[in-house]
């Protein structure tokens, strides 16, 4: 048997495990809350690690390694910031917004949270937010399709366009049936495979290139600066780096877990489970590119494909079978981030704008069938996107990445600490927010002198701020809810 027999098993058995988690799915999802949310149901387990493979992507296989691999540890200030963002957005996040979610008319989408937290009437701020999901989460589930088809082409040899149909089909197979159970339980099992491979070959790299001393001697003889995490990066460059972490705050497939997980008490599990996760895989993504470096030097050869370090090593330190559960890890990372992020725009679609705009009074049968269905066009608009294969997997996420944070970051930071918030101010900071990163991400001097992000937020929250006091009226709805909030969060903690 051929070595791509033994890896496409393994292939094949990953991908028939994910269609059966979500066949399981579909057998317990029978309204719109499930379908969107899973009826609130997750453990801290499934919680933690959907969620942080929902936010890795291909990033974690394919971006921050190629990244690394060219340029070295100055490189790593993104990771840095990632891992503390993600420490923060447990901590001041994921408590107050499962239980506000619930105070709140129990919202199951970000766009309604805000809507039912700020009592807008008008609708303009359920919509808006549903417009920006929709926008910025099309060149994100992008991002996710152009790494598969790189999977698939620099893996088996495929054509780049065959590998995106296979990945964007079977993704989209478990996604549109399962709904939300579906992508957080395959999230969960992703999670495993992405730890456990990125755990195994750094681990066997540095076995095969000597140990430490010959290892880091290797990469010197590269080039010394790539262990200097200043080389060739000013202050505004540590800041962008940094500022990645911002981003947390506003990434619906993110906080949306926090909505779904069973109580607030999970939440402190959750947070350890999830952030030990990310270390650890964070770390193993580095020490990837690192022990890539070292091996091509002393074996006098060239990497064609930086983004490929991690699929290309995982093929010569193993066995073919054990290869193909490696290569299984990058579709794992790919295909949980798309999957989470189909289930939100699909939320987007029908809760946010579908029943916004057209006030629709049909059954929770008819709303999972419109779901299903704006996964479909939200993912075929998606494949069109990533057809041309022009953009790299980590500018697109970075795109999208500041786009959320810009636009949703701030507002639902002062929507849970800030009473004074209100619709109109969060409305126009939204759309500050994401006017700004999509303008400066636009000039290249601008963006890479200073990371979208950064503007993004700051003027997102400036915005929010002053036009909120300048429109600012009591209520006391607001009021109660805010207070009853703060009183449940004490009587579960």
């Amino acid at each position: 048997m051929t070595e791509q027999a033994y890896q496409l098993i393994s292939i094949i058995l990953y991908m028939a495990a994910m269609l059966f988690i979500g066949w399981y799915a579909f057998k317990r999802t029978s309204n719109l809350t499930d379908y969107m949310l899973g009826g609130r149901s997750l453990g801290p387990a499934v919680t933690a690690l959907s969620a942080g493979a929902s936010d890795m992507s291909g990033w974690l296989l394919m971006g921050l390694p190629g990244a690394i691999y060219l340029n070295g540890m100055v490189e790593a200030w993104v990771a840095i910031g990632l891992t503390i963002g993600a420490y923060l957005n447990w901590l001041l996040v994921a408590p107050r917004l499962r239980m506000y979610t619930q105070v709140s008319n129990n919202s199951i989408t970000i766009p309604s949270f805000l809507e039912n937290r700020l009592k807008d009437t008008s609708r303009l701020l359920r919509v808006a937010s549903g417009i920006i999901i929709l926008v910025f989460f099309t060149f994100y589930v992008s991002s996710g399709m152009v790494a598969g088809g790189k999977f698939f082409q620099s893996s088996f040899g495929l054509d780049y366009h065959t590998g995106l149909l296979i990945v964007s089909a079977v993704v989209i197979a478990y996604t549109l049936f399962g709904g939300f159970l579906a992508v957080s339980y395959t999230d969960f099992v992703q999670g495993l495979i992405m730890f456990l491979a990125l755990i195994l070959v750094p681990s066997a790299g540095i076995f095969m290139t000597g140990g430490f001393a010959a290892t880091a001697d290797s990469i010197r003889q590269v080039d010394p600066a790539l262990f200097n995490f200043s080389s060739g990066i000013g202050l505004l460059g540590i800041i962008s780096s940094l500022a990645w972490g911002l981003g947390y705050f506003g990434q619906p497939h993110i906080i949306v877990r926090f909505m779904a997980i069973k109580s607030v008490k999970e939440t402190k599990s959750a947070r350890r489970i999830g952030i030990g996760w990310m270390l650890l895989s964070l770390i193993g993504a580095i020490a990837t590119a690192l022990v890539g470096i070292a091996y091509f030097q002393q074996n006098a050869a060239e990497l064609a494909d930086p983004e490929t370090v991690f699929i290309v090593l995982g093929q010569l330190f193993f066995h073919p079978l054990i290869a193909g559960i490696m290569l299984a890890a990058v579709l794992a990372a790919v295909m949980s981030t798309i999957s989470s992020q189909l289930i939100v725009t699909s939320s987007a679609l029908i809760e946010d704008l579908y029943k916004a705009v057209f006030k629709s009074n049909a059954s929770d049968r008819q709303y999972v069938f419109l779901g299903r269905a704006a996964v479909m066009i939200v993912a075929v608009v998606a494949v069109i996107l990533a057809w041309p294969n022009k953009e790299s997997v980590l500018k697109l996420v970075s795109f999208a990445w500041a786009g959320f944070g810009g636009a949703f970051g701030p507002v639902i930071l002062l929507s849970l600490y800030w009473r004074k918030i209100t619709p109109q101010g969060a409305l126009c900071g939204m759309v500050a927010g994401a006017i700004t990163v999509g303008i400066w991400g636009s000039f290249k001097f601008l963006s890479n002198s200073l990371y979208e992000i950064v503007p993004g937020f700051i003027t997102c929250l400036i915005v929010t701020y002053i036009v909120s006091l300048a429109t600012y009226r009591k209520n006391a709805e607001i009021e109660r809810e805010y207070d009853e909030t703060i009183k449940l969060l004490g009587e579960e903690r």
